[in-house]
């Protein structure tokens, strides 16, 4: 095999892994696919010693780090396909450069990440990851005691309504039509003094840097508010552990055991990639985690080889 861990995707959850598993003089290729999901972010927030760090800094930092190590490649490399060998993995794809690659690897580490589905209306892709924001954990506190906003619709919009309590006592959901709210639901919102609006919604209107000046209606009325939150659905970026049959979750995720690996024996996943809160220092953790469960598996293979050798 050309090298013991291939790593797919070289954000948080990638660049911990690699980081790991250069400590314990693993042979890694980090193939780096582009730019990550937060990529529009002004700022990581909560990542413990990185606080407010610009995400690219963050991942020029990590690749920084690994430069000691010299068994960790790291190349430009979008991986297209995983063939399940008897022993392995054979990846192909293609280099920044265009130019066709392959190689093989014992162990595949997906860290792949997802994207965010954004609803079809002017300014939500232009604003996001400033004036747009889906995580209150990694940006409430910028926006803390401002007028927000909420887009959704059902049980998730008033969750994460009364979550943005915590940040300020000016909320509004937009429901942009029927908010299909049960009568509970509704009580909740008038419980806590959040606002509600089920118009359709025409577009979201910018200001100066990125910020969000209003939500305009399609009836003419408009709502200003300095941030609007969302839980948009997501999608994998890669279909790499969906081509080869691996457990995927209702929703969306690539499905783990308790050691990272997915129901492909050989393939593991990390990161937003997989179930579970997504967060950088989240991601990062689960790297390093399934990073020792790699070398672990690899070792085992090893000893039991050697066993066999000398028998």
């Amino acid at each position: 095999m050309d090298f013991d861990v291939l790593i797919v995707g070289a954000g948080s959850a990638g660049l911990s892994a690699a980081l790991t598993l250069g400590r314990c003089r693993r042979r890694v290729l980090l193939a780096d696919g582009g730019a990550p999901r937060n990529a529009p972010s002004p700022a990581v927030h909560g990542f413990l010693t990185r606080d407010g760090v610009q995400p690219a800094k963050l991942l020029a930092l990590g690749r920084e780090q690994l430069a000691p190590y010299p068994t960790v490649e790291v190349h430009e490399l979008k991986i297209t396909k995983l063939h399940k060998l008897a022993h392995g993995f054979r990846a192909e794809g293609t280099t920044d450069q265009g130019h066709a690659w392959a190689g093989t690897a014992n162990r595949v580490l997906l860290a792949t990440g997802v994207d965010d589905v954004l609803p079809a209306l002017p300014g939500f892709r232009e604003l996001w990851g400033t004036g747009v924001l889906h995580c209150p954990y990694c940006h409430g506190y910028e926006v803390r005691d401002q007028p927000l906003a909420v887009y959704g619709r059902g049980k998730a919009a008033v969750g994460l309504a009364l979550l943005l309590t915590n940040w300020s006592q000016d909320i509004v959901v937009v429901t942009d039509g029927p908010g299909h709210l049960t009568d509970y639901g509704r009580q909740r919102l008038r419980q806590h003094h959040i606002g509600l609006r089920q118009e359709p919604v025409a577009r979201l209107v910018g200001g100066p840097g990125g910020t969000l000046r209003c939500i305009e209606f399609t009836d003419g009325s408009y709502l200003e508010r300095t941030a609007v939150f969302l839980h948009a659905p997501q999608e994998q970026r890669s279909a790499l552990a969906a081509d080869l049959g691996a457990l995927i979750t209702s929703k969306g995720a690539v499905w783990v055991d308790k050691n990272a690996q997915t129901s492909i024996p050989g393939l593991y996943a990390a990161g937003d990639t997989t179930p579970g809160q997504q967060q950088a220092l989240i991601a990062a953790a689960e790297g390093s985690k399934a990073a020792i469960c790699l070398n672990e598996a690899l070792t085992k293979e090893q000893v039991m080889q050697h066993k066999r050798t000398a028998c």
